[in-house]
């Protein structure tokens, strides 16, 4: 390799981190609109879960309209076949739709009473705890990454966040469970990223990866949903006629496909902090421009401590470990 090729080759993979870096802020931004819809369609439908799967159902329908219609979707498909074939992609590697169930159910049953930015800044608590153990276990296609001090502050100032934000709405029981559902959906954002990262490059395109996500989730909720309807009964509402409130699973579409696309490039980690930086700025938009919740003093302060958080645990995010 000449000496110009060695100064290109830096810059080739700085612009392309960039470019990773800021598809990611787009697709958090893309996630707190999503948020929002499933938020409201629940509240109309009486049911978070079944706003979800309404949503869920609009994107497969849509992605199995193109993806095996087209020669890249098709052959992506046959190469998750392979791969399953070969053992080099395990059949859990396919399940990271259930943690996109868990997270769209989670805005579905919780954002109507907790607030865009709140649900959001929760969220980043277990975003950021599971983007540490994914990249440390290597559950992503770019490798393993190390866990540091500064990382480990970074997901502590994160949970941390997270207390200072809500704890102007922690009078009840039932908003201390709504806090841990969020929770747990960062942490399944987290390994869903991972896992449909790991899909995507087998399949050498973001779409088949999409394909797959979407529909385990679509399952997954319509399970869960049965098990509503055995609980509770049929819910109280009914399907609102505004198309605009069933993007949201055309908004996943985008923010999956996305993830797939690049988080093998910049790690889990760093896709996810990205990420919560753009829902934190669209969240933040939407809970002070429309109806709802207002963000709080608290909400604003725990916001800045999160994005504090995220310039520490992203710092050492450039050094990785070699690939098993």
């Amino acid at each position: 390799m000449s000496a110009l090729d060695e100064e290109i080759e830096p810059r080739s993979r700085g612009r392309s981190r960039v470019v990773a870096i800021g598809a990611a802020v787009a697709a958090g931004a893309g996630l707190a609109v999503q948020a929002r819809l499933n938020g409201e369609l629940g509240a109309r439908l009486g049911d978070g879960v079944a706003a979800s799967l309404a949503s869920t159902t609009v994107g497969v329908l849509v992605l199995l309209a193109l993806v095996p219609t087209v020669a890249t979707g098709r052959r992506g498909l046959r190469f998750v076949g392979a791969a399953l074939r070969t053992g080099s992609l395990r059949w859990w590697h396919c399940c990271g739709g259930v943690g996109g169930a868990l997270f769209v159910a989670g805005q579905g049953v919780s954002v109507g009473t907790l607030g865009v930015a709140v649900f959001t800044v929760a969220v980043v608590g277990g975003t950021a705890v599971g983007s540490l153990v994914a990249d440390r276990s290597g559950l992503g296609p770019g490798g393993r990454h190390p866990i540091t001090t500064a990382r480990i502050g970074g997901a502590a100032a994160c949970v941390a966040a997270v207390a200072i934000a809500a704890h102007d709405r922690l009078g009840s029981r039932g908003t201390v469970l709504l806090l841990g559902l969020p929770l747990l959906a960062g942490v399944a954002a987290a390994v869903q990223s991972a896992l449909n990262g790991r899909v995507g490059a087998a399949a050498r395109s973001p779409w088949p990866a999409t394909l797959v996500s979407f529909v385990v989730a679509e399952v997954a909720l319509g399970l869960a949903l049965l098990v509503v309807l055995a609980v509770r009964g049929v819910p109280a509402g009914r399907l609102p006629a505004e198309p605009w409130l069933y993007a949201a699973g055309l908004v996943g579409i985008v923010v999956i496909a996305t993830a797939a696309h690049f988080v093998g490039r910049i790690g889990v980690l760093v896709f996810s902090l990205a990420g919560i930086a753009g829902q934190l700025l669209g969240a933040l938009a939407l809970d002070a421009l429309t109806a709802g919740p207002r963000p709080s003093v608290a909400t604003w302060i725990g916001t800045a401590v999160t994005f504090g958080a995220v310039a520490l645990a992203a710092r050492p995010s450039s050094r990785r470990e070699p690939r098993a």
